[in-house]
């Protein structure tokens, strides 16, 4: 037998005892072990039929919640004016403020302080809409909050034409005016004023805490509002629970109406205590490693998702050319995707993927592979949406290609990036973005949602597919193949 032969059988090999392994797993039935179902909020270890290996466990509670505000940072690295480290310096000038406030109110200082961060960057002048109706200032309370539950000075009018004044003497380069201009506007809209913004936002925790109970759940109700957490909470009907267990319990199989309620709301608040948890580190790690929020900071905006904070570039192993891609088959880094077991949780391979392999004078299977971790995500992932919505398959159009193959592909794919690319290393795969159904298209959004919120992928939309780099921490799937 040539050596090629050898090659390409151990490949086979290889992928057959991958997809007997998972078969094994994952497709039992009643008389067998658990069958695989995400989002059933059945963890191992029970006697029901149904298994989720990610559900939620009281256990788990603070293991979720980093984890969640590991997943949902990369928004306010990529959003911060000036960088993080700027708006941090920011924030960081107003913690006397925060810390007189947080005391007379017994709240957590460095919660006031990350809800600054994050509402604002640190800003007392922000503003979301001209009209002034909105958020505003280093609390961005709402004008109507602000009057009739805050009990603030807050005449819109009267600061939209100081707002007008302050602009035309901006442009004249007038600053003492500008200045004087400011100081009128905090006395007829007190939200532009840091000190009585930030003691307001600490009595409407203090209210909303008199009305959840809990601290978590308070400072849910700060971007969510106390009356839709309420409804949610009564959906969910088990009382006031951690926010950690009404997030990570509410599954579209487990608590169907308090998920649709909570998607429902599609301001982003049900996540808003990750990224205030996620603030939190910032400003932590601003105080005690400003170096280090600077790295962090770089690999954040590197992309458009946090894929390399994942995969650093400088530690993450890259395949150079078609040899290097067969090595890593051949000694197990990279595992073929087996087309039979994708097929039966809810996924298959795009029959295009490889196309340009000929070119390089190879095969295309040779680019229809994954680390395990990643594919074990994938047959998770693919499960989901299929349990979820019912519909089969998501098509999976990329996977593992090595730097030759990215070079053939960047001249014809102006998508395609011409620097590093997770694919070239088996952390990535892309799924298209061309659904069977509207439930299909939600279910897969929910299982990206989640799988984010464990920081367990990173993901962005592109034109045709979504991109999805999964994390090293994905090998707490493993044994699912």
């Amino acid at each position: 037998m040539s050596s090629f032969a050898v090659r390409v059988l151990a490949v086979l090999i290889v992928a057959a005892l991958a997809a007997l392994g998972a078969t094994l797993v994952l497709d039992s039935g009643p008389d067998g072990p658990p069958k695989l179902v995400p989002g059933s909020g059945e963890a191992p270890g029970r006697d029901d039929e149904s298994v989720d290996p990610l559900a939620y466990t009281p256990a788990r509670e603070k293991q979720l919640a980093a984890a969640a505000a590991r997943g949902h940072a990369h928004v306010i690295y990529a959003k911060s004016p000036g960088g993080v480290v700027a708006s941090a310096a920011r924030t960081a000038r107003y913690r006397p403020i925060i810390e007189d406030a947080a005391q007379a109110d017994d709240l957590d200082p460095d919660t006031l302080e990350a809800i600054v961060m994050l509402e604002s960057a640190g800003r007392p002048d922000a503003i979301a809409d001209a009209q002034l109706e909105g958020a505003v200032g280093l609390a961005q309370i709402l004008a109507e909050t602000g009057r009739n539950l805050l009990a603030m000075q807050v005449d819109t009018a009267a600061a939209r034409r100081i707002s007008r004044s302050i602009a035309r003497a901006t442009r004249r380069g007038n600053r003492a005016q500008v200045n004087r201009l400011r100081e009128r506007r905090r006395r007829v809209d007190e939200r532009f004023d840091p000190g009585k913004a930030i003691r307001a936002m600490a009595r409407y925790l203090v209210f909303a805490r008199g009305k959840v109970e809990r601290p978590d759940l308070a400072v849910v109700s700060y971007h969510m509002g106390v009356g839709n957490l309420q409804t949610v909470l009564g959906l969910y009907g088990e009382g006031n629970v951690s926010y950690t267990r009404l997030y990570f319990d509410a599954t579209p199989l487990r608590h169907p109406r308090t998920h649709a309620k909570l998607a429902s709301l599609g301001d982003d608040s049900s996540t808003y205590l990750w990224r205030v948890l996620a603030a939190k580190e910032i400003m932590r790690t601003y105080r005690r490693d400003r170096q280090r929020l600077e790295r962090v900071s770089a690999l954040q905006n590197a992309k458009n998702s946090a894929e390399e904070v994942l995969h650093p570039r400088s530690k993450t192993e890259r395949f150079a050319t078609p040899a290097a891609l067969r090595a890593a088959y051949r000694d197990g880094r990279i595992v073929a995707l087996p087309d039979a077991l994708l097929g039966r949780h809810g996924a298959r391979v795009d029959p295009g993927m490889g196309e340009l392999a000929r070119r390089l004078g190879g095969s295309r299977r040779t680019y229809r592979g994954l680390t395990r971790e990643a594919l074990a995500l994938l047959v998770y992932l693919g499960a989901g949406a299929k349990a979820i919505s019912g519909k089969q398959p998501l098509v999976v159009t990329s996977s593992v290609r090595d730097r030759r193959y990215q070079r053939l592909l960047v001249a014809g794919n102006r998508e395609a990036t011409r620097n590093y690319s997770l694919h070239t290393t088996g952390w990535a795969f892309d799924v298209l973005r061309s659904y069977q159904s509207r439930a299909q298209g939600r279910a897969f959004e929910f299982m990206l949602g989640r799988l984010q919120s464990l920081d367990l992928i990173a993901w962005v939309r592109e034109p045709a597919a979504i991109h999805v780099t999964v994390s090293a921490e994905a090998k707490s799937l493993l044994d699912l193949l």
